[in-house]
């Protein structure tokens, strides 16, 4: 492996999908079908993995209620930025084939965790308004707190 996942490269992939990002905010169809799209990656991940993506749901239950309107107090950038990682992720072009034992899902975990780092703030609060809304509800409907990524866990040699 000659490149270095780095959260710079991962930045750029989120950066070069963004364009594609803020056309699919504009269809919640698409969303739709990304969101399900990326739930059936989520759930192939090999058990060694899903640790790592765990804050991959909340990222998209908030991009879901933003596009329907439910929770809107994000930045559309932010959006835009989760809605691109989650392009990345879902695309069959990786860098790196997922394919490959160890190593497939290295650059899915960079961009994610650069999606997390971006939208880490605002993931907070979105976390907050939910336990708000499901304060009626029963404790297990309570999600759980989104955990910090440090940028420099996305680098992967």
């Amino acid at each position: 492996m000659s490149e270095q996942f780095s959260a710079e490269w991962a930045k750029g992939i989120i950066d070069d999908n963004v364009q594609k990002a803020q056309s699919f905010m504009d269809n919640p169809e698409q969303i739709e079908d990304l969101l399900g799209q990326l739930q059936e990656k989520l759930d192939s991940l090999p058990n060694a993995a899903t640790n790592a993506f765990k804050n991959v749901p909340v990222m998209a239950q908030m991009v879901k209620s933003y596009v329907t309107r439910e929770y809107t107090a994000v930045s559309p950038k932010v959006v835009a930025s989760l809605v691109a990682a989650f392009v990345y992720f879902v695309k069959k072009n990786d860098i790196i084939p997922d394919s490959v034992p160890l190593f497939g899902y290295a650059d899915d975990l960079a961009v994610a965790a650069v999606a997390m780092v971006i939208s880490e703030p605002e993931l907070k609060a979105f976390a907050e308004w939910q336990a708000q809304n499901a304060a009626g509800l029963s404790k297990e409907m309570t999600p759980e707190p989104v955990e910090a990524v440090e940028a420099e866990a996305a680098d992967v040699e």
